[in-house]
């Protein structure tokens, strides 16, 4: 098992991962933020599906899925139809707009990581790909469960710093 200070290091590379995603994020049509770019990318990645089921993938409450649902359906990029097990809910599915602009993501985000990573072999990359894989299914789905600190480290200490955590 890692020490300590390896688990402090990889705390503190986590949490400068922000800069990457932000990065990713400058890169979205101006017409599609990044909550918007989700909701394409989880029903062409998954199909069609309810709200209730786009709100557990995007691991926000209904509220927020709704408004990004409206902002996507306003673009034209979503349909959503009476649901034949339950008229009351709706199902969510691509239209042919939406399939472009889940295109264009696409585009846009292989070529940003094209860029940023010309330097890398293909077994880097592959690599990189495998541990995020791990490191995503170690934690699970980190929604349903609340995290648990032992007694010793139930009221932890905060340092006073002016650093950011891209800047540790």
């Amino acid at each position: 098992m890692a020490e300590q200070a390896q688990f402090e290091e990889l705390a503190r590379q986590l949490s400068a991962f922000g800069a990457v995603k932000r990065d990713m994020g400058r890169i979205l049509p101006p017409d599609c933020p990044s909550g918007s770019a989700a909701v394409v990318t989880l029903l062409g990645r998954h199909g069609d599906m309810r709200m209730s089921k786009l709100a557990e993938l995007l691991a926000v409450d209904m509220s927020v899925t709704s408004r990004h649902v409206a902002h996507v359906a306003a673009r034209g990029w979503i349909e959503r139809h009476p649901d034949p097990a339950d008229k009351r809910s709706r199902i969510l599915r691509l239209t042919p707009a939406g399939l472009e602009e889940l295109e264009e993501l696409s585009r846009r985000t292989t070529h940003l990581l094209t860029e940023r990573l010309a330097d890398w072999t293909d077994d880097e990359v592959a690599q990189l790909i495998r541990l995020m894989t791990r490191l995503r299914a170690s934690f699970g789905d980190c929604r349903s469960a609340p995290l648990r600190l032992p007694a010793a480290a139930a009221a932890p200490v905060v340092e006073e710093t002016t650093r950011t955590p891209a800047s540790t």
